[in-house]
């Protein structure tokens, strides 16, 4: 056979060839993440969770959490893979293709090199390895808002592409990165003299306050559901971590009912602008200019009748 019965650089073609890697790529890449992740906090001797109660700083989080959070990570994973082989909208397939891609098998695979640097020790090397996977998952996300941004007309869309991809890039960004860099840099203190609990508590408040601003900032600008659970979420997983210098205590504390204050106050403000956006029109006896009963016409409000907005 000399040649192929299709045109491979053709543009449909080359889409169909891009998805059915991913559907074999994608699974393939979780699996070895959720098989490294297992393995290193259930089997391995120290596990990733003991790494963290040898190294305490002033945002240790709760390893019981946290591991909460990457089995939900790896949950909504699942749901991606399962759209990836069932989507037959071409719009889903092109926010799969074109938005997603390979970042979420690069992160996958990150990942998995993290946990492996992580029980090993090797401290410097997992920050790295943290760094590029922020800065996957921050490509994969701004791709996927600017050029394929979530529709009411595709919720599944929504629920099992960008609520897991954005859920995914919390925990590194807001609190792994900043952990991991603050054991290499030594911000860390001994767990048999608790008592120094207290050292650096101002490069931990300046992490947990820039990062949460930011989550705050995006909560209110774009009423992101996902967003709010998982600040929340690492909030919480920072402060049931005892002992915790004042600083870091009372800022996890206070942006742990300000996340959800911010969605619910948005969403409602959301709902009262467009009902007072919408617009009252007058009845039929409000047509009638006779004045049979000798009232002559009526005003008519017009803040009323158009709205205030």
């Amino acid at each position: 056979m000399d040649s192929l019965p299709l045109d491979v650089s053709h543009p449909a073609v080359q889409d169909y060839l891009s998805l059915v890697r991913l559907q074999v790529l994608t699974p393939l890449s979780l699996l070895i993440n959720i098989a490294t992740l297992v393995v290193c906090s259930v089997i391995v001797k120290p596990s990733a969770g003991s790494i963290i109660e040898s190294h305490p700083t002033s945002i240790s989080p709760s390893p019981s959490l946290i591991s909460a959070y990457a089995i939900a990570i790896c949950l909504g994973q699942i749901g991606y893979c399962t759209l990836l082989v069932v989507a037959r909208k071409p719009e889903t397939k092109t926010t799969i293709v074109k938005g997603v891609g390979l970042s979420l098998v690069f992160a996958n695979w990150l990942m998995a090199l993290w946990a492996v640097c992580w029980v090993l020790e090797f401290f410097l090397l997992s920050t790295i390895l943290l760094g590029l996977l922020v800065l996957c998952l921050l490509y994969s996300n701004i791709a996927l808002l600017t050029y394929h941004p979530p529709t009411s007309s595709r919720p599944l869309d929504t629920a099992l592409i960008h609520a897991p991809l954005r859920f995914f890039l919390i925990l590194p960004l807001s609190l792994l990165f900043p952990y991991s860099l603050f054991i290499t840099l030594g911000l860390y203190y001994s767990p048999s003299n608790p008592e120094h609990y207290g050292r650096f508590a101002w490069p931990g408040f300046g992490v947990t306050c820039g990062a949460n601003l930011i989550g705050l900032f995006v909560i209110l600008m774009r009423r992101d559901i996902v967003w709010a659970v998982a600040a929340t979420w690492i909030c919480v997983s920072i402060w049931t971590a005892r002992p915790k210098p004042a600083p870091v205590y009372i800022t996890v504390i206070l942006f742990t009912v300000l996340h959800p204050l911010a969605l619910i106050g948005t969403l409602l403000y959301r709902r009262l602008t467009k009902r007072e956006g919408r617009i009252a029109l007058p009845t039929d006896e409000d047509h009638d200019t006779g004045a049979p009963n000798g009232r002559g016409p009526r005003e008519i409000d017009a803040e009323a009748l158009w709205g205030s907005g």
